[in-house]
């Protein structure tokens, strides 16, 4: 009689005491039915679906960016026309989930010169500031993001050469590399060489030598320091940009035969003659010697 049921369910939890939700007691409130989920599915915390300074746009919001994969549209154009929500609201909602953590925006320049905005949407908050077990977004340290500097404009668009050949960026990379012994102040970074490469390369290909490529990008500077030496090199590239050769270049003339290999009757040695000859020329010299050689006889 007083054995217990041990399939019973166990008793519901009592609510904390600082759950902002009001618990009804009698039958009413929430129920939940659940089904497990196997695939197409995401994790998200309680810190930020209970959040008590969130609104439920924000925490909507994040909880679509959670689901999103890696590389789609999160801009405020492309969340607009996904939701009925203007761009305003959005950009709200964005805003709110940055302030407090669960949203970072980090711009990155890439290979070719262009400035992107990279949107990283972590499910933990602060979570470059403790060691969560698995947070799902890398700590701020470990996503280094290029030095900001003020006023900082993109570089000029410089031409692009029809082949990209990798001796030709080589030899344009080369070219670029050696401007700082001309000039000290054309001391260029590793993300402003990538960018002007293909405009000495679509130079070089123009049948322009290194070294006239080189006097037209270095000769005439100002006087002045120059604040930013790569953009003046990006507009020499593009305003000094010779026209193609008219005819293309001849090609080489071929070599001329090579005289056929005889052998020599007096000491059987290969040799070439442009005609038939018996014997070769050390032979023919120590046969017939020269008349200078037959007078210093005594």
């Amino acid at each position: 009689m007083d054995t217990q049921n041990p399939s019973a369910p166990p008793h519901a939890p009592s609510a904390p005491a600082d759950n902002s939700y009001r618990t009804r007691r009698h039958g009413g409130g929430i129920v939940h039915e659940n089904a497990r989920h196997t695939t197409r599915f995401v994790v998200i915390g309680n810190h930020l679906v209970q959040h008590k300074e969130l609104s439920l746009l924000a925490i909507g919001l994040s909880c679509h960016l959670q689901s999103l994969p890696a590389g789609a549209g999160a801009d405020i154009k492309s969340l607009a026309a996904r939701f009925p929500e203007g761009p305003t609201r959005i950009a709200a909602a964005l805003r709110e989930l940055e302030a407090h953590g669960y949203l970072r925006r980090e711009r990155h320049r890439t290979e070719t010169g262009r400035i992107v905005t990279r949107t990283v949407s972590c499910n933990q908050p602060n979570a470059s500031r403790r060691e969560p077990a698995d947070t799902g977004c890398p700590p701020a340290q470990r996503t280094p993001q290029p030095p900001r500097r003020t006023g900082h404009k993109a570089l000029p668009a410089v031409p692009q050469p029809s082949s990209t050949a990798p001796a030709l960026l080589q030899t344009a990379l080369d070219l670029l590399a050696s401007l700082r012994r001309r000039d000290a102040r054309l001391l260029l970074s590793a993300t402003d060489t990538a960018h002007l490469v293909p405009g000495v390369a679509a130079w070089l290909e123009r049948d322009v030598a290194p070294s006239a490529v080189r006097h037209a990008l270095t000769t005439g500077l100002p006087d002045e320091p120059l604040r930013r030496p790569a953009a003046l090199l990006a507009h020499r590239l593009t305003d000094r940009l010779p026209p193609p050769p008219s005819f293309p270049k001849p090609s080489a003339a071929a070599p001329p035969p090579r005289p056929p290999l005889q052998n020599c009757e007096g000491c059987d040695r290969g040799f070439r003659a442009p005609g038939p000859e018996s014997h070769c020329r050390d032979c023919r010299e120590s046969r017939y010697p020269a008349p200078s050689a037959r007078s210093s006889r005594p």
